[in-house]
């Protein structure tokens, strides 16, 4: 069976630890789309981690972790944090590599600097790890993928062909220094050696894996609103946040995806540019990024000071609907304890009406938060094991929630550890 761990919002919910604590049971743990260009934080026994390539199950001696062929592949980066992993006591986790994953190359990254500093004022918030235009190349049929790098000969004749390509832009469009051939055909050369001990036919491992009645993780990055199809275009990610692609970028049958964990923050918060209703400003998001997530709301790649808003009823009803959720993982709720009253978002006003459905990018533009206060339980929930603990205006928040979304709140995370998790029937 397939259990897929996704984001119903902007990103960063809290999916790896979520991830991390639903691999104790778990095989296997694929990462199936997106790149080096969000991260998740894990709080274990180790230690603290910022895990950006590698799957957040491996830290366990049990699985296996795989890099599906949907990722944008960042050699040098995984390499570099499988080693900083190890370095810190975890014991070397078993790592396998699509062999059909694509690579980012280094001008990948060059190009999204450029491109960035080119727009200004206009650019899309990137977090410039080269994720746009790998992708731009992985459809544009001129990117490398993985299986590629054991056929020189043929590497050589595409490095040629590509760099005329880019060539072409570096000089009239960026006004920056050319790609030399010689130059990528090492860096390519070198990446062989780096990740040939991991690459093999990860379908055919996952599709023998479920023969066998395994237990397989599949873990998103980002969520529903930075989809690519689904989510804020154009300020959103360029590979499909939601857990159907999963089928397609790990390789699988869609039908063997039977459980959809849908991570919904009891706050909301966003990094990078593009609409966001319920946002906050001042003082009130300060003290809220202050005390939010594990030592503050920071990006785990980028370090940038998360955005942040109260609960958004309706962007986080269209993000589990968006994924087909089967249960929802309430996290960071011990965060608002500090608050007398907490403010809900239930709807948008857009040109004098309210509207419960999420809208397109121009709609949200215009759209004002409707918001309603609920009574907050000024106390501390950290280390509260059983739902009928937790304080009565807590349960209550939660089961408003619960009602506005339509969708079954089965665990909820009141802390940054593994434990501080609560099961609901």
């Amino acid at each position: 069976m397939i259990t897929a761990v996704v984001g119903a919002n902007w990103g960063d919910e809290g999916k790896g630890k979520i991830t991390d604590m639903l691999a104790e049971k778990a095989d296997i743990i694929v990462r199936f789309q997106g790149g080096a260009n969000a991260g998740h934080t894990i709080v274990n026994n180790y230690g603290k981690f910022a895990l950006h390539s590698l799957p957040s199950g491996v830290f366990y001696n049990h699985t296996t972790s795989i890099i599906g062929n949907g990722v944008a592949l960042n050699i040098p980066t995984l390499v570099g944090e499988v080693k900083s992993i190890v370095d810190k006591g975890v014991p070397m986790p078993k790592i396998l590599v699509s062999d059909r994953a694509q690579i980012v190359m280094s001008y990948h990254v060059l190009f999204d600097q450029y491109e960035e500093e080119r727009l200004g004022g206009k650019s899309f918030g990137s977090t410039k790890s080269g994720i746009a235009p790998f992708y731009s190349d992985k459809y544009a049929k001129i990117g490398f993928q993985v299986s590629e790098l054991f056929d020189e000969e043929h590497l050589k004749e595409k490095v040629e062909r590509i760099c005329v390509q880019k060539n072409v832009l570096l000089e009239h469009l960026y006004h920056k220094p050319a790609l030399k051939p010689e130059e990528i055909l090492k860096e390519l050369l070198h990446y062989k050696e780096l990740i040939a001990p991991f690459v093999c036919d990860t379908s055919k491992y996952l599709w023998d894996a479920l023969k066998e009645g395994k237990n397989i993780l599949l873990e998103g990055q980002l969520g529903s609103l930075k989809d690519p199809d689904h989510g804020i275009y154009p300020m959103v990610t360029s590979s499909s946040t939601l857990a159907a692609y999963g089928a397609v970028g790990a390789g699988v049958p869609p039908y063997e995806i039977q459980k959809i964990v849908t991570v919904v923050k009891a706050y909301s918060s966003a990094v990078g540019a593009g609409a966001f209703v319920s946002e906050i400003f001042g003082e009130e998001a300060d003290e809220l990024r202050r005390r939010g997530g594990d030592g503050g709301e920071y990006g785990a790649t980028t370090g940038r000071p998360r955005r942040m808003g109260w609960f958004d009823c309706v962007a986080s009803r269209y993000g589990c609907r968006i994924q087909g959720t089967t249960d929802v993982a309430f996290t960071v709720l011990d965060v608002l304890g500090y608050l007398d009253e907490i403010p809900v978002c239930v709807g948008y006003e857009i040109d004098g009406e309210v509207t419960k459905d999420f809208p397109t990018t121009a709609l949200l533009e215009k759209a004002k938060p409707v918001l309603k206060n609920l009574p907050g339980w000024k106390t501390d929930i950290r280390g509260i094991k059983r739902y009928e603990d937790l304080p009565e205006n807590c349960r209550n928040y939660i089961e408003f929630v619960e009602k506005e979304l339509g969708f079954p709140i089965t665990m909820v995370s009141n802390g940054p550890g593994r434990e501080d998790i609560i099961y609901r029937n």
